[in-house]
């Protein structure tokens, strides 16, 4: 069963993605600002990363930015959910290496939940 860390600080986004998620079989662990995330990142073992960019302590940037540099973590699968949908930012996400960026106001659950399984299942189909 895959594992995934979702950081999101919306309390009502994060329980409708982590209840919807686990019903696809997925193991959910839940961060609520960056700091968490990093902190979750370095004690446990994560398949991917749902990242919003928007959150207290340490921007989604800063934690992709944490990520990207430390040895261990570099190779983390990102998925960015934000609200930040400009060019700009999403020229950043892709600069840091996501594997996809939605817009949270332009994708719905149904959608997000197919594109992280499909996401799932091919990076665990490769060697």
């Amino acid at each position: 069963m895959a594992k995934i860390l979702l950081v999101e600080d919306d309390p009502f986004l994060s329980s409708l993605l982590k209840n919807r998620l686990q019903k696809e079989g997925f193991e959910i662990a839940l961060a609520k600002d960056g700091e968490q995330a990093i902190s979750n990142l370095r004690s446990d073992k994560y398949d991917i990363v749902l990242l919003d960019i928007i959150l207290p302590k340490k921007s989604g940037f800063e934690v992709l930015e944490e990520i990207r540099q430390d040895p261990i973590l570099e190779k983390m699968g990102v998925i960015i959910i934000s609200n930040l949908g400009q060019p700009e930012d999403m020229a950043k996400g892709r600069q840091f290496g996501v594997i996809e960026y939605f817009v949270k106001a332009k994708t719905s659950i149904d959608d997000l939940v197919s594109k992280i399984k499909d996401i799932m299942i091919s990076e665990t189909s490769q060697p």
